[in-house]
């Protein structure tokens, strides 16, 4: 089996999307990244690699079984076994998981470039492992978890944000006030004002979305603003996205 070293790691939880599996170059300093002493490096076919990276379904028995106890990370000077990680590559793209103890991969991280070119270095001529799926991978996309191509070319706030203008969306259209609809839509595309007047509450939810789903605009950022405010939960991601960025700012000046 193949090992890695003095792995930087900066872990993304829980999320189900690669999308938010940050890059190298969207890195934050108040991340928190971990020194990985000792790791698996496991060379997997695309099918496998789409599930770890893009999904939270449980990972091949066999698999788990490869990597058991075999990752190793310093604390204090102390080293601490991981139950079930690895680096895993399908020769194009890397991505490293940990599942808590769990069979599914709860935290991935990318790696820092050089890195990330030592693992097509390590795999390179090799076959990849074959491990039995438990169901073929098929990903389905909704509101709360945008098609890849919704979110590209954003930067890691813009994804951040968009996903709270989602939720947020979400939220009203499981409202008790669905009348609101048309309101924000109007907010959305004032000129459509008097079209709008004649639609019915799923037209215009069906016209909310499609409009605000694609891409990332100041306008985007206006109505997420405003479709959060008073509500404390929202607020404070949005809060928090705004006091991230200003770090961000000052860190690069």
């Amino acid at each position: 089996m193949l090992y890695m070293h003095d792995l930087w790691v900066n872990w993304f939880e829980g999320e189900e999307n690669g999308y938010n599996v940050c890059r190298f170059h969207e890195w934050r300093k108040e991340d928190g990244i971990e020194i990985v002493d000792q790791i698996p490096l496991l060379l997997v076919e695309d099918q496998l690699y789409e599930s770890i990276e893009n999904d939270l379904q449980d990972l091949p028995m066999s698999l788990l079984q490869d990597v058991q106890k075999r990752t190793y990370m310093k604390k204090n000077q102390e080293r601490h076994t991981i139950e079930y990680a690895a680096v895993v590559t399908n020769g194009h793209d890397v991505i490293v998981f940990d599942t808590l103890g769990y069979t599914l991969p709860v935290k991935k991280s990318r790696l820092i470039p050089r890195q990330e070119r030592l693992v097509f270095e390590m795999v390179q001529g090799k076959k990849p492992a074959t491990y039995k799926m438990e169901e073929e991978f098929t990903k389905e996309y909704h509101i709360l978890s945008l098609e890849p191509e919704k979110m590209s070319g954003l930067t890691r706030r813009e994804r951040q944000l968009k996903q709270l203008l989602m939720m947020a969306l979400d939220q009203l259209k499981h409202s008790d006030y669905p009348e609101e609809i048309r309101y924000w839509l109007t907010e959305w595309n004032p000129v459509e004002y008097q079209s709008i007047k004649e639609l019915t509450t799923d037209e215009a939810w069906d016209r909310l979305y499609h409009g605000t789903s694609h891409g990332w605009t100041i306008h985007h950022e206006e109505l997420c603003g405003k479709l959060v405010k008073g509500q404390p939960f929202f607020e404070t991601i949005w809060q928090g996205e705004y006091q991230k960025a200003e770090k961000h700012i000052k860190s690069q000046n």
